[in-house]
């Protein structure tokens, strides 16, 4: 049996990417083969696009972090032929072939059943970028961020940043977004921003040891200058949850928001996640943290895969990417 994918090729420094017919792979115990009906775009899925060292293991390969469809065989006994399922993070779109194949060969233990009140789409318009958005947002709201206060989103604009603001909003949180996108602001006043603030604007003055505590809390999906900035302006026992480094891999800090605020900074890591808290964060998301984030959606097919790829690269990404299998 053949499968379409989006299969990137490397030829001696260029990595090209173009849809290919590959064959199915015979399935493996504990593991499952899954009809892939929907995928999603994100920062990762780009780097393993063009050859970005340290993303995809080897070449020529599948990218494609997310995954929702349907089992068409199963060696694990939790799961079934015509299961409804969704996996994201772990190797998927590194280590195996991904979500940019109509088929993949996954690891039972990364695959959970898509809970009954979420539909296909709507799961990879949340996908990891919605799944690390949560996790952020949990973080911090379990460390006991106060509402008296706003929280700050870095950039804002894009899958973990947009989602964020939307779960943020949704709870009752006053939410500053920062972008970098200057036509961009009806776009995040209808995520649930209540101000807008230019990137180039929230970084003209030089990064402080410590300034205006003006926030309760915030999520960074920068890193760099901007996150060391956030960090001086957050509030008594406030905290960030940090999660990018398109910014940079590195910021200078200073210890006085950690010793004299007890501020704390969270990391998040929700690829490897363990799966029970994925799980837990899939039933927030089809609960009481439900989103519909059609609006802020695009659906593209594995023919247009390139153009994308090239937009987020370039900071031009705005919400969610999902890509649709079949006609």
């Amino acid at each position: 049996m053949k499968y379409k994918a989006y299969l990137i090729e490397q030829t001696d420094d260029q990595f090209n990417g173009s849809v290919k017919e590959l064959d199915k792979p015979a399935i493996e115990a504990g593991h499952l083969i899954i009809s892939v009906h929907y995928s999603s775009l994100n920062y990762k899925d780009a780097l393993a696009s063009t050859g970005v060292k340290g993303v995809a293991k080897a070449y020529p390969f599948v990218p494609g972090i997310d995954v929702v469809g349907t089992v068409l065989e199963s060696a694990d006994e939790r799961f079934s032929e015509g299961d409804i399922v969704v996996a994201t993070g772990y190797k998927i779109g590194m280590a195996v072939h991904g979500g940019f194949g109509e088929i993949v060969h996954l690891p039972a233990d990364w695959v959970l059943h898509l809970p009954e009140n979420m539909e296909m789409f709507d799961a990879m318009s949340i996908g990891t970028a919605g799944i690390t958005a949560a996790a952020c947002v949990k973080k911090i709201i379990d460390s006991g961020i106060s509402k008296d206060l706003p929280v700050l989103v870095s950039g804002a604009t894009g899958g973990v940043g947009s989602v964020a603001v939307n779960i943020l909003s949704k709870l009752g949180y006053e939410v500053h977004a920062i972008t970098g996108k200057t036509d961009e602001d009806k776009t995040l006043l209808d995520m649930g921003a209540t101000e807008i603030i230019q990137r180039s604007d929230y970084m003209a003055e030089p990064v402080r040891a410590l300034d205006k505590a003006i926030y309760s809390g915030a999520v960074d999906t920068v890193g760099g200058d901007m996150l060391a900035k956030m960090i001086s302006m957050i509030s008594n026992e406030g905290a960030i949850s940090c999660c990018g480094n398109v910014g940079g891999m590195k910021f200078t800090s200073s210890v006085f928001p950690f010793i004299l605020r007890g501020v704390s900074l969270i990391g998040i890591d929700s690829a490897e996640s363990p799966i029970e808290l994925k799980k837990e964060l899939w039933r927030l998301l089809s609960s009481e943290w439900q989103l519909d984030l059609k609006s802020q959606t695009k659906e593209i097919n594995l023919d247009t895969i390139g153009e994308e790829v090239n937009k987020i690269l370039q900071g031009q990404q705005v919400g969610r990417i999902v890509i649709k299998h079949g006609a």
